[in-house]
């Protein structure tokens, strides 16, 4: 057993049983102060104020927070953290001018990144990721969503899902796995896109569902990516091998792709940088989570998600923080909260929602993860001393997260 005493505040406190938070309630997070809370293996026994802490059986482990404060760890539902090398030239490209359609058209942006991933061995591509997991569970993320596309070849999907996999069975952070094929069109398919959609429901899709290696399937349904047409074949093809879709949709223009995510029960359809009324109805009453990745927004200099009106239409969001070498090459989700709060206008409390149960609930985990609520999976973080919930969003660049809990135990980063 594992006890932690001495928190200034529990916060995400949450025993509605509720899956996600949606429209005004996004507001409200639950709080217990001056509190202590108990573990039991690897989930959260029970909480409550420290002058009712109860004894202890002898050989608890017991952590002292100091005064700091508790939080879910984030879930961030939405990254490409299996990539090999970086990008910075691109930045370097952007700087001087170029879009980020004008540098992917020359060649870089995901096929660069496709270039290099196909010399790098599955092995380097394993230790690369791990860096960059240790990086983002230092930071307080315990679930996390990685996919892949940067293949786009069978034997190089498949590869870069095998790594999702060992991570997954090597690393005490929870992950989900998507097929990303249709990133982008490979090289070899330049000018045939259709082939290339043909080999990715004839081949890619039934090669990845026999060896297990994806939960989701994700399109990047957008102007100059694929079609709407394209992408509706591509899901249902999936749906065959019961393997859920996700969508990229609006990143680019108002592509069509909210509206097919909702129609083929997305989970979730991500970016939406570009959203009109229409949309916002359309996801109203679906199951299918809005996700913003910020990070991707300021980046590339886009739109900021209309996260304002989609809550005020009363939808749940989700934050995550399309971790990837091209368009946002950080898994900081602290400083996700600050662009969610400084760029979309969200408040503190929704940032938080966003990027705990609601990003949970968009990777199906919310059932385990993404509150403190008894019974859950004992995943949170403890800050240092702060004076308010505000400030963790407020001080954007300060590392305020001092010791991670994974599953029930301290993960030392």
């Amino acid at each position: 057993m594992l006890l932690v005493k001495n928190i200034a505040k529990i916060v995400g406190v949450d025993e509605s049983g509720r899956l996600r938070v949606e429209g005004s309630a996004m507001n409200t997070l639950g709080e217990i102060d001056n509190a202590w809370l108990l573990v039991e293996n690897d989930r959260i026994a029970a909480y409550g104020t420290m002058d009712k802490m109860p004894e202890v059986a002898p050989g608890t482990e017991i952590v002292d927070a100091e005064g700091g404060m508790l939080f879910p760890s984030f879930c961030d539902s939405h990254t490409h953290l299996v990539y090999a090398g970086s990008r910075e030239q691109e930045f370097i490209d952007k700087i001087n001018g170029l879009s980020y359609e004008e540098i992917a058209k020359r060649g870089g942006g995901i096929l660069n990144s496709a270039d290099r991933l196909h010399e790098t061995s599955e092995d380097e591509l394993y230790e690369q990721a791990m860096e960059r997991i240790r990086e983002i569970i230092s930071m307080g993320t315990g679930c996390v969503e990685i996919k892949s596309g940067y293949g786009l070849t069978v034997e190089d999907e498949l590869k870069m899902l095998r790594v999702i996999r060992r991570i997954k069975e090597t690393s005490p952070i929870t992950v989900k796995a998507t097929f990303l094929g249709a990133h982008a069109v490979g090289r070899a398919y330049k000018g045939r896109q259709g082939e290339y959609v043909d080999l990715i429901i004839r081949e890619m899709i039934p090669a990845v569902a026999k060896e297990n290696l994806a939960e989701f399937i994700d399109v990047f349904c957008d102007e100059g990516f694929f079609t709407v047409e394209e992408t509706e074949r591509m899901m249902q093809a999936a749906a065959k091998y019961g393997i859920v879709p996700k969508i990229h949709a609006n990143e680019m223009a108002v592509s069509g792709g909210v509206q097919v995510g909702v129609r083929n029960n997305a989970l979730s359809v991500d970016h939406l940088e570009r959203m009109g009324a229409e949309e916002i109805k359309v996801l109203a009453g679906s199951r299918t989570m809005p996700t913003m990745l910020p990070g991707a927004a300021f980046f590339l200099e886009l739109p900021f998600p209309p996260a304002r009106q989609m809550i005020e239409a009363g939808l749940g969001v989700a934050l995550a923080s399309d971790f990837n070498p091209g368009s946002s090459p950080s898994g900081n989700m602290k400083f996700v909260l600050s662009l969610a709060c400084i760029k979309m206008r969200m408040t503190p409390a929704e940032a938080i929602n966003a990027a705990t149960l609601n990003s949970a609930y968009a990777m199906g985990l919310s059932k385990e993860y993404g509150s403190i609520t008894v019974g859950k999976k004992a995943n949170f973080f403890l800050t240092s001393r702060i004076p308010s919930i505000e400030y963790i969003p407020y001080a954007y660049t300060s590392p305020l997260v001092r010791r991670v809990f994974l599953q029930g135990r301290e993960v030392k980063c």
